[in-house]
């Protein structure tokens, strides 16, 4: 009597695994993109305190990321995921979908910070 697996066993483990793998790696994806938004909501962070920052000093908010001292993108640079836009009460990160930097999926998302620290944005992402 021969000892071993027939074809049709092997096919269907092969199967099996493939099948595993693909959820697995889904799943991997979407965490590491979750993930990736630790970055958007630290530097919106930070552009909220400067901005309240700067409305203790003037009495308005700032207008612009680029005028208040923060290390916050307004374009898809390469070195950050997302580019930062901060007007009236609220500022928002939009993700990169340029090369380098470019999220898994081809669509973009959003994740907003108001003054008054409500998050908000693309659900699944804030």
């Amino acid at each position: 009597m021969k000892k071993g697996f027939t074809l049709l066993e092997l096919i269907v483990v092969i199967v099996i695994l493939g099948i595993l793998a693909t959820l697995g790696f889904t799943q991997y994806t979407k965490m590491v993109e979750k993930g990736r938004t630790a970055e958007a909501r630290t530097i919106l962070g930070q552009i909220r305190s400067a901005q309240m920052a700067y409305f203790q000093e003037y009495g308005s908010y700032g207008t612009a990321v680029t005028n208040l001292p923060v290390d916050a993108p307004t374009s898809c640079t390469g070195t950050h995921y997302f580019s930062y836009v901060s007007a009236g009460t609220a500022s928002t990160a939009t993700r990169c979908t340029g090369s380098g930097k470019a999220p898994q999926a081809a669509s973009a998302y959003s994740i907003i910070l108001s003054h008054d620290g409500t998050f908000s944005g693309t659900a699944g992402y804030f």
